[in-house]
């Protein structure tokens, strides 16, 4: 059963890795579309998508993060 549950933990951890890289794509398509408004900062809604990438990410990490032997 254990092993279910880190193949599981091991899945969502991919999943998230694919949705964090989804996330990034919209960051950047967002920080395009800023530099041809012709704008110079960082829009609320690349800020906000980039906290939402690194919050996955965090995730991503956390649920493999004790699956790997010790180095």
């Amino acid at each position: 059963m254990v092993s279910g549950m880190i193949d599981a933990r091991v899945d969502i951890s991919e999943r998230l890795s694919a949705i964090s890289e989804e996330i990034a794509d919209l960051a950047l398509e967002s920080l395009r579309d800023s530099i041809e408004a012709g704008e110079t900062k960082r829009s609320a809604e690349e800020k906000r998508l980039t906290q939402a990438r690194r919050a996955v990410e965090k995730a991503a990490h956390l649920l493999r993060s004790d699956l790997s032997p010790p180095a």
